[in-house]
């Protein structure tokens, strides 16, 4: 049995001064309030500052409201993409092994290094009219570019990298174990899937698809290429404040700003949600292995 440390061999306990301490909180919080608050203060400010009546009836233009009808249609579409993908990528990576694995997350990261100009540039260059898939859209009556196709594109383009790096390092973590208990036990693979794996990549799975969705109602550049700023058809939120900004509506430009920032606010209640719920499942199930390691049982 190990003995206690002498008095004299104790560890050092390291403490910063209080000052600094203060003082880096200051700087924080001075921080925080120079580039985050002021700017949202003065968003809601000027949205607000000709009264209520012209702040909703900058919601009433019907450009606005096809800008907002098109957003939320194209988040429907690339998030549900987004999760089917994520599963798929993580499982691939966590459960098997093969040749070319660090090249395909290198290319699951893609996005987050891609500006998203060149990536709208890039569906441009894949779809245009002068393009090797361009004389047989045209044969084929199908339009990609200027159009909600491309626009759908540019944004899973943006944001599908989100989910699936989210349960890759989840599912790797938590190995095969339980998976193939069920097995044995007689489960077949979607028994398994739904009972064993969901379960426990259900929070990572909504945290990946929080963020998912936040970009996709945000995304500006890659859409801006592909839409071609079509009023009414092929302006999502972002482009329609842009346009209303242009046009010195600067009441309606931050009305519409508003939304789209109360839209943000609540994805990150949401996220600071999630990883609230995912920190307490993982303290939960270290408890359960603690517990099961001192009285000799399985968790």
């Amino acid at each position: 049995m190990a003995e206690p440390l002498s008095p004299g061999l104790a560890p050092r306990r390291y403490t910063e001064p209080r000052w600094l301490r203060w003082l880096l909180i200051c700087i924080a919080l001075g921080f925080l309030t120079l580039v985050l608050a002021l700017p949202l203060a003065a968003v809601f400010q000027e949205a607000f500052r000709q009264g209520w009546r012209v702040y909703l009836e900058s919601f009433l233009d019907p450009s606005a409201l096809a800008a907002i009808r098109l957003t939320l249609w194209v988040t429907a579409i690339a998030v549900p993409v987004n999760a089917l993908f994520g599963i798929a990528a993580a499982w691939l990576m966590a459960r098997f092994r093969f040749r070319g694995k660090t090249l395909l997350v290198a290319l699951i990261d893609l996005p987050f290094s891609v500006s998203p100009i060149v990536a709208g540039l890039m569906l441009v260059l894949l779809f245009g009219s002068q393009s090797l898939l361009g004389n047989w859209l045209r044969e084929a009556n199908l339009q990609v570019l200027f159009a909600v196709p491309g626009i759908v594109l540019a944004t899973l383009f943006v944001t599908f990298p989100f989910v699936a790096r989210e349960l890759i390092p989840l599912m790797q973590q938590q190995g095969t174990e339980e998976e193939e208990a069920a097995l044995l036990l007689g489960a077949n693979g979607w028994q398994m899937f739904w009972r064993i794996t969901m379960p426990n990549i259900r929070w990572g799975l909504l945290y990946g698809v929080v963020l998912s969705a936040a970009r996709a109602m945000g995304e500006f550049g890659a859409v801006s290429v592909v839409s071609g700023h079509i009023r009414g058809a092929t302006n999502t939120i972002p482009l329609h404040v842009e346009i209303l900004y242009n046009d010195y509506r600067f009441s309606s430009a931050f009305a519409v700003a508003s939304l789209l920032t109360l839209l943000a606010l609540l994805s990150l209640v949401l996220k600071a949600w999630l990883e609230w719920k995912i920190t307490r499942d993982q303290d939960a199930h270290t408890r359960d292995a603690l517990d099961g390691a001192a009285t000799g049982t399985q968790p």
